[in-house]
C-alpha cells in the first residue's frame, strides 16, 4: 500500500488550476500554428494572429487566457493500493481549486445552488470530480476548468440503433451550427457514444479534454473522428464565428458498450483554450 498526503493533492490540484487556466497546452499551441497554414479566410487569419498573441501573453505574465476561467473539472483515477493520508481525497481537491483560484486571481464564477438564490461561493468550489479506481498505486489528476460559453452548448440526445451513423452525424452537425460563435472557435469537440444517458455526457467531456493530437484505437472511430472533424470545418462557421475554414482543430470521440435497443449521443465542445493540466502523483 502507497500513501499519498493529503497536502501534495491539495498543493497539486492548485497548481494545476492556474496553469491550466493560464498556460495553453503543446498541442494547442501547434494546433494554432497549422491552422494558420490552412485558413482560407483573410479575417479568420486575423483572428487566429490574436489568438495566438492572447495566448503568448497570457503565459508570459501567467494571467488566464480567458476571463472565465470555468467550474472546475476534476478526473481523478486512483490506483486500489492507493491509500490517501491527512484527510479526504475529495476536501483536499476542492482546497487545492480554492487556493489556485484565490491565490492566482482566478475568477470566481461558481454558485451554491443553481436555481433560486445562486449565490457565489466565492472560491470557485465545489469542483465537479470524477473518480475512478484503477490497478497499481499511482494517483493521476487532470484538472479541467471549464467554462459556459461552451459548456452551454453541449447537447445529449437518445437515439435508438436505426439512427446510426447518419444519426451521429446529424446531432453532431446540429450542435455545432448551433453553438456557432458563442462556444469561441477554434473548437474542441469531444462526442461520446454509448453506456447510458450520463455515461455518454462523461465520455463526451473526457473526449473533449484528450490531447487533439490523439487518435481513437479503434480504426472504425478514428476514421469518424475524422469525417466530423470535416463536417464542424464545413459549417463555415470560423475562427470566432465570423466565417471561415477553422471551425475545429479537433473532434475527439470516445465509446462505451451500450444496450440493445439503445444508442446515446452526447456532443461536448470545448472552446479554443481546451484548457485542462495532469499530473501523477
Amino acid at each position: 500500500m502507497r500513501e499519498v498526503r493529503y497536502e501534495d493533492i491539495k498543493s497539486a490540484v492548485a497548481k494545476l488550476a492556474i496553469d491550466a487556466c493560464c498556460i495553453q497546452t503543446p498541442d494547442i499551441r501547434h494546433a494554432f500554428s497549422e491552422a494558420k497554414k490552412t485558413e482560407q479566410s483573410a479575417l479568420g487569419q486575423n483572428i487566429l494572429d490574436t489568438l495566438i498573441e492572447n495566448g503568448k501573453i497570457a503565459k508570459d505574465n501567467m494571467m488566464p487566457i480567458c476571463q472565465d476561467t470555468g467550474m472546475t473539472v476534476v478526473f481523478v483515477e486512483i490506483g486500489q493500493d492507493v491509500h490517501i493520508v491527512g484527510g479526504y481525497l475529495e476536501d483536499a481537491i476542492n482546497e487545492g481549486i480554492r487556493d489556485g483560484y484565490t491565490n492566482g486571481y482566478l475568477r470566481k464564477s461558481v454558485v451554491d445552488e443553481p436555481l433560486y438564490e445562486r449565490k457565489n461561493t466565492t472560491n470557485n468550489t465545489p469542483a465537479v470530480i470524477h473518480t475512478r479506481i484503477i490497478k497499481g498505486d499511482k494517483l493521476r489528476l487532470k484538472v479541467c476548468p471549464k467554462g459556459f460559453g461552451s459548456e452551454n452548448k453541449s447537447v445529449l440526445k437518445m437515439l435508438v440503433p436505426a439512427d446510426g451513423i447518419d444519426g451521429v452525424k446529424k446531432v453532431f452537425t446540429e450542435a455545432v451550427k448551433l453553438a456557432g460563435p458563442n462556444a469561441c472557435p477554434p473548437m474542441v469537440i469531444g462526442v461520446g457514444i454509448g453506456g447510458t444517458m450520463e455515461k455518454a455526457a462523461i465520455l463526451a467531456k473526457q473526449a473533449a479534454v484528450r490531447e487533439i493530437d490523439s487518435q481513437n484505437p479503434d480504426p472504425r472511430y478514428a476514421k469518424l473522428e475524422e469525417e466530423l472533424l470535416e463536417i464542424a470545418n464545413k459549417t463555415g462557421v470560423g475562427p470566432q464565428g465570423l466565417g471561415g475554414t477553422t471551425t475545429a482543430f479537433a473532434v475527439n470521440v470516445e465509446w462505451y458498450p451500450t444496450h440493445i435497443a439503445g444508442l446515446p449521443v452526447a456532443v461536448n465542445i470545448n472552446c479554443h483554450a481546451a484548457r485542462h493540466a495532469d499530473i501523477e502523483l
